[in-house]
């Protein structure tokens, strides 16, 4: 046995005599030591006496909650990482216990493969922050991206969960409309954990046809179907190791769904065309522009997996509820597209910094990249001016359209001071008429359309076939 895994101590808390003798003695054939505790008191005095690396114990203790154990190591110099055990019965206490800063959970009955996997990324997980902190380095300050610059409030509480989330493994869900940089916020999980040095693959579910989204997802073998010309590992086979980032999470197929759960709870799969079964370990990061819970109480969206993925929630904001963050955010891609265009910009005029903090900005910065490439790439100069800004600024978006023009189709005014509870316009109606207005000062190009409404076009499309059984 080497003299690292010698130190590797683990605390096994399981009021299971049994489970706790079976766990200890798998750990010990992997090469830890560990301890087995039956009630939570035992451990914290343990604990108390000796802090080990990693804790696996169950929720449910006999004296205290598991979490009460939880949040008596967090408080201590050095926590160990804390690996919680759980039944399909206790699943919400369990992700609760993420949220308080557990390193991972794991459902009963696990494997052996299972347990021990987690264990590595807890040590591993450990040893990473140790080498770190020994670092004289500002690292931990920058971001790997502009989209992740910000000073507003709404910005320091993404960057709090992100540092959170950085010492586990937990699901992590990001919502937020399109544009404010969700994938950006999978990049910076990954670029700061334990994972960096394994791969970061992403999947955008919206754009894989249905009938190829297992392939893509899990692989297949050569002849599973017309076109399987030969052996293919899918997105979970080659961010083993590493973190699985699934933008557009809510328009996966329901069946696709249950396939996704199963491999989040086990950590296994089989290509498509093979028995074989596969163990992958990957860290999951998803993302949405669209209200989860929403999609949860319509029945799209499985509740089970709901809360699997939910561990960690991290909403971004909108551009237009950053507040200065704007302007700094501006400053900085004007630093960057002119060293990728050889330009000599150095500010924005007064007008155009006010233009910018009134703008309601709904591709979010997407937009604002792509407005100040536009200006850098065409012009020239020390200053960016008003004149400099596309025609198009301000005019193809959704602050374009005022509610008080939208109107019904027999052109009642809702802004009428004669208006009575009759005027009332039904919301889908609304929402309708706002979604055609756009679709048709974008010549009729839905995506486009989309993008600037802050949706997908799936929504659109969605949305559409839902109209045509409304009643008008």
């Amino acid at each position: 046995m080497s003299k690292t895994l010698q130190k590797t101590l683990v605390y096994i808390v399981e009021d299971s005599l049994s489970s706790g003798a079976l766990y200890s003695s798998q750990l010990e054939k992997a090469g830890y030591e560990t301890r087995n505790f039956v009630d939570g008191y035992s451990a914290l005095a343990a604990i108390k006496e000796r802090m080990p690396s990693v804790i696996i114990q169950d929720v449910c203790l006999p004296d205290i909650s598991g979490l009460n154990v939880l949040q008596f190591v967090n408080r201590q110099d050095s926590p160990a990482r804390v690996i919680i055990i759980t039944s399909n019965s206790s699943i919400e206490t369990a992700v609760d216990a993420m949220r308080l800063g557990g390193f991972d959970f794991i459902e009963k009955p696990f494997s052996r493969e299972r347990m021990i996997t987690s264990v590595r990324d807890a040590v591993k997980q450990l040893h990473l922050e140790e080498v770190e902190s020994k670092k004289v380095t500002v690292e931990t300050s920058t971001t790997p991206e502009l989209s992740f610059i910000g000073e507003s409030l709404a910005m320091k509480t993404v960057f709090r969960l992100l540092d959170s989330a950085l010492r586990s493994k937990a699901s992590v869900f990001v919502t937020g409309e399109s544009g404010t940089g969700k994938e950006v916020c999978a990049q910076y999980l990954h670029s700061f954990s334990a994972r960096k040095n394994a791969p970061l693959i992403a999947i955008n579910c919206a754009a894989i046809p249905r009938d190829l989204f297992e392939s893509e997802f899990f692989g297949h073998m050569k002849g599973s179907f017309s076109g399987a010309v030969s052996d293919r590992k899918g997105a979970v086979e080659a961010a083993n190791g590493g973190t699985l980032f699934l933008d557009e999470i809510c328009e996966m197929d329901l069946n696709l769904q249950a396939k996704l759960l199963r491999f989040l709870q086990t950590g296994t799969f089989s290509r498509v065309g093979s028995t074989d079964v596969i163990q992958s370990d990957v860290r999951v990061v998803c993302a949405t522009n669209r209200n989860p819970a929403a999609e949860v109480g319509e029945g799209r969206f499985r509740e089970d997996l709901y809360y699997r993925l939910n561990v960690i929630p991290i909403q971004l904001p909108p551009l237009r509820d950053r507040g200065k963050d704007i302007l700094l955010l501006a400053n900085a891609i004007l630093t960057d597209k002119n060293e990728a265009n050889d330009k000599e910009f150095v500010q924005f005029s007064s007008d155009v910094q006010s233009m910018f903090m009134q703008y309601d900005w709904p591709g979010n910065i997407r937009e604002l990249q792509n407005i100040i490439e536009n200006m850098v790439v065409i012009h020239s100069g020390t200053d960016i001016t008003s004149d400099m800004l596309p025609e198009t600024f301000g005019k193809k978006s959704l602050s374009a359209i005022k509610p008080a023009s939208i109107t019904t189709d027999s052109h009642i005014n809702v802004s009428s001071k004669e208006a009575n509870i009759k005027d009332i316009i039904p919301m889908w109606l609304i929402e309708k008429n706002v979604i055609e207005q756009a679709i048709n000062i974008c010549d009729g190009n839905i995506p486009l359309a989309a993008a600037h409404l802050g949706v997908s076009a799936s929504t659109i499309y969605r949305k559409i076939k839902s109209w045509q059984g409304e009643a008008i």
